[in-house]
């Protein structure tokens, strides 16, 4: 019998200590998302084909492999995978991406990323009441910020004439005051037409909407109704209003409630009434001209 001095394995050394040492350790496999278009190839079947999707199937993550001839073939994400001539382990494809900046504020205006807010002016906007004031910062938030302008409230219109001698309003420092249910013949029209006698002729501007209350400026279908119901002299509009909605109206809390839903129904300018809209654009204006 010949002796075959060299084994059987011509790569090998002079026994199995030496053989095991020669060979390569195994290649790890690296973390590879299975985006679409990667050409990847299925070790165990051979199969090569580019990712057409990533989906769930039978509560599994599966990779959908299209070859050079349009034919398909679903295979487990995961393991037993090569890309490039190296051992991948597909993971589905990162689809979180950062939300798109706004090109618009909510009340219609061109957005300005990351700008800082303005000191603030000398001049300010009054209104009525917390409501009045929240509806304001939610639309016109962002624009008051970079303009400078701070909303105060005023905490109803019969204390508008102490209110203006206080802040002493002058060409430089003016006020502009939203006013709710400013009508011809109001109460609210007469008490502003008499604090405006008591101030410099072009320092303050009062303006308002017709309705009862805030709530009305916005748009009825925001809370599912054709239009806000007709609430009879002698009960206290909100409850009233909350009682037709069919939503608690116990005590104030639930009003409270109530004016929270309204207010998060809101998402810009388009759902409020123009009544509101143009009268709040035309303070922000005369403050800062």
């Amino acid at each position: 019998m010949t002796d075959d001095r060299y084994g059987s394995d011509v790569l090998a050394g002079a026994g199995a200590t030496s053989r095991a040492t020669h060979h390569r350790a195994p290649r790890s496999s690296r973390e590879q998302p299975a985006e679409r278009g990667l050409v990847v190839e299925d070790v165990e079947t051979g199969w090569v084909g580019a990712v057409v999707r990533v989906e769930k199937s039978g509560g599994l993550h599966v990779v959908v492999l299209e070859d050079r001839r349009g034919r398909t073939r679903t295979f487990r994400l995961g393991p037993g995978f090569w890309v490039d001539g190296e051992p991948v382990v597909l993971t589905a494809p990162v689809t979180t991406r950062a939300p798109a900046r706004p090109t618009r504020t909510a009340s219609g205006s061109v957005a300005v990323p990351d700008a800082p807010a303005r000191v603030a002016r000398g001049s300010r906007i009054w209104v009525e009441g917390k409501h009045d004031a929240e509806l304001v910062e939610k639309v016109w938030g962002d624009d008051l910020r970079v303009e400078g302008v701070v909303v105060e409230l005023l905490d109803g219109v019969d204390n508008l004439a102490d209110a203006l001698r206080d802040f002493g309003p002058t060409a430089d420092r003016r006020v502009g005051v939203l006013v709710d249910h400013l009508v011809p013949g109001s109460k609210e029209s007469r008490l502003a037409a008499d604090a405006l006698r008591t101030v410099p002729a072009g320092t303050v501007r009062v303006l308002g909407h017709p309705y009862v209350d805030v709530w009305q400026a916005v748009r009825p279908q925001r809370v599912g109704l054709e239009a806000w119901p007709t609430i009879e002299r002698g009960t206290e509009w909100k409850r009233g209003i909350l009682r037709e909605l069919g939503w608690p109206a116990a005590d104030q809390a639930d009003v409270a409630r109530a004016w929270q839903r309204i207010l998060r129904s809101v998402r810009s300018y388009a759902d409020l009434e123009p009544s509101l809209l143009g009268r709040v654009e035309e303070l922000i204006d005369f403050v800062t001209a």
